[in-house]
């Protein structure tokens, strides 16, 4: 087979160390950017990542996906994922019925994703390795992790070992036969960290500091772990070290002090880590709550499970989003 033909649609931390790292190993990657002047940055000077890689590499960026410079064996999506679905219908064109699109959002996307493309196209990604963007096209490659990719609904397809060969050469990749329970388990995780760092707007280590917050995030997992029963999944650990099943456990398993400090030694790992959601609304823009807590609800409503801090967490993020309500430690005293 000729040399894989990769698209990559999202030039921010992940997508572009992604690009980068590939693209250092020769791969034949065609990067969207959004905006043209990153895109001609990208193209005439290169992208430069340092952090716990260190390159800087020129190579074939567009402005809009429309821009493709012709058909792609995989097709890359690195939006935010109230973007996805718009961006797999504008890379239809550039795809034939054996090209791989892969989505790699935060939260759970692959229903969505398989509406557009066919479940048999479909493949779901769960990202371990952390970024952030300094500048136009200055990434930091934060921390290192696996990735673990999986096709959708049992579907198989002889690209994804070539897939698996082509991230490997950004981080480690295992690929699974359940990628919804992984995505799942990272969605529980998601929905603490993000969830909360969007409204009170502080750092992760700040807010596990605090008890109330601990036992919120807790309390997230729990409805989450609920929902997660109904579905009649096993959610796996998250990074083999969050247990969920003894974090939850209402009797017996973990007490309440093991519990607590799982959360604390977490929060002083990832001291500094701000969670995307409020990046995003920092930005201006918009938080991801509705596919990371707001997937906790909707599937909760289906199965007839209750989900009231989810329920009120949603609500709250989404009052932040419209300026109704302001971003502050103050509104946990509502829980």
């Amino acid at each position: 087979m000729e040399q894989l033909k990769i698209g990559i649609i999202g030039a921010g931390a992940i997508g572009g160390v992604t690009a980068a790292q590939m693209a250092d190993k020769g791969y034949d990657i065609e990067l969207v950017c959004k905006h043209k002047e990153i895109a001609d940055i990208i193209k005439n000077d290169g992208i430069e990542v340092t952090g716990v890689v260190n390159k800087k590499i020129k190579l074939n960026a567009v402005e809009k996906v429309s821009d493709f410079s012709g058909r792609k064996d995989i097709i890359m999506i690195v939006t935010k994922a109230y973007d996805m679905q718009q961006a797999a219908r504008d890379a239809l064109p550039f795809a034939d019925e054996n090209t791989l699109f892969v989505s790699m959002q935060n939260g759970i996307c692959i229903d969505a994703l398989a509406e557009i493309v066919g479940k048999e196209r479909t493949v779901g990604c769960v990202i371990g390795f952390g970024g952030t963007m300094t500048a136009p096209a200055k990434l930091v490659k934060t921390s290192e992790g696996d990735f673990i990719i999986g096709m959708y609904d049992g579907c198989s397809s002889p690209l994804l070992p070539k897939l698996k060969d082509a991230l490997e050469t950004v981080s480690p990749v295992h690929i699974t036969d359940k990628i919804y329970e992984e995505l799942y388990s990272k969605l529980l995780v998601n929905s603490c960290i993000t969830a909360l760092g969007a409204i009170c707007g502080l750092t992760l280590g700040k807010m596990l500091k605090i008890k109330k917050l601990r036992n919120l995030f807790i309390e997230i997992m729990r409805e989450g772990m609920d929902v997660a029963n109904a579905l009649g999944i096993k959610v796996p650990p998250y990074a083999n070290k969050i247990d969920y099943y003894k974090m939850t456990a209402r009797k017996g398993g973990f007490s309440d002090f093991k519990r607590h400090l799982v959360i604390r030694v977490v929060g002083i790992k990832y001291k500094n880590l701000k969670s995307s959601s409020l990046q995003s609304l920092e930005r201006g823009g918009k938080a991801e709550i509705g596919f990371f807590n707001g997937y906790i609800v909707s599937k909760g409503k289906e199965l007839g499970i209750p989900t009231p801090v989810n329920d009120k967490i949603v609500a709250m993020v989404s009052e932040i989003e419209n300026k109704s309500r302001p971003m502050t430690l103050d509104n946990f005293k509502e829980f």
